[in-house]
């Protein structure tokens, strides 16, 4: 699911998350990799440069 926000950032849910909201989101900003928890989506985000989090992605698949 992709929820736009009004700040520009599009949040995507991973397509394995169930209704209960024990998850995380993941948006895209520039340059950065944002995330966040969805049930405490105004609590803020951890900002990941592109690079390391695709780094991440490719050791994990």
């Amino acid at each position: 699911m992709n929820v736009p926000e009004p700040d520009g950032v599009t949040w995507r849910t991973s397509s394995y998350s169930t209704n209960g909201g024990d998850c995380v989101e993941v948006g895209h900003r520039a340059d950065q990799v944002l995330v966040r928890d969805t049930k405490d989506r105004p609590g803020g985000a951890l900002t990941v440069p592109r690079v390391p989090w695709q780094a991440l992605l490719d050791q994990v698949r």
